[in-house]
């Protein structure tokens, strides 16, 4: 079964990514770091023959920008709509007109998720086991959403970025009759805390977020805020 996963990335510009990591990184160090997890994750998506790749970006003139980033073989298409519900919905329904039976939407906000997982929702869906597959996220919202079929709904009037987006998906699901099928949790990163605990997982390379590791390492030893980097 045909299966496409849709990043959502947004271009690495100062000021308009990961403002949670200022301070104690500055601005432009943020959105260097940032650039590290679009890399790992375009890196550890394209490991997995099973999945044809797709990157969902914004803003809409950052094409140049992520054609030169992606690997050859990776879909193009900007992000279109005026709430992020609207731009996951449009997302899918882009998957599933290019004839694709399976259409999996993850962030770039988790640089060391291992695609294995991706896959454990494409076979849970694929087999029909469920309609919706979700990653949680210890946050309260979720990493991935995966679909065997467009459902507007279910993401129509949703309140984002708070602790109860997953909790709203699951009942929204259970009111649209849709099976879920959630797959294991895996954390975002989103703030300072965030990216000490991420430093707290080991990511030798060749592993998922090897990038991100030694990037955050740097920049915080470079802040007085980590011991050296890790030879």
């Amino acid at each position: 079964m045909t299966t496409l996963l849709i990043i959502f990335a947004k271009e690495p510009v100062a000021g308009q990514v990961k403002t949670r990591f200022s301070p104690p990184l500055s601005l432009k160090e943020a959105a260097e770091l940032y650039l590290c997890f679009l890399k790992d994750i375009l890196e550890e998506m394209g490991r997995w023959p099973e999945l044809h790749l797709a990157l969902a970006y914004s803003p809409p003139e950052a094409r140049s920008f992520f054609q030169g980033l992606a690997p050859p073989a990776t879909r193009l298409f900007p992000q279109e709509g005026d709430d992020l519900g609207t731009r996951m919905a449009r997302a899918f329904d882009w998957g599933f007109a290019a004839g694709f039976e399976v259409v999996l939407l993850r962030g770039s906000d988790t640089p060391d998720l291992p695609g294995a997982l991706l896959l454990q929702a494409r076979e849970v869906l694929a087999a029909g086991q469920a309609e919706v597959a979700l990653g949680p996220s210890p946050d309260g919202g979720y990493y991935l959403v995966g679909l065997k079929a467009p459902q507007p709904e279910l993401f129509r009037g949703q309140t984002w970025s708070t602790a109860a987006v997953l909790e709203e998906t699951l009942g929204r699901a259970q009111r649209l009759s849709l099976r879920v099928h959630l797959i294991p949790s895996w954390p975002d990163l989103d703030t300072y805390d965030d990216l000490l605990a991420f430093l707290t997982r080991p990511h030798p390379i060749p592993l998922p977020g090897w990038r991100s590791d030694l990037m955050a390492r740097k920049l915080l030893s470079q802040e007085g805020n980590l011991a050296s980097p890790k030879d």
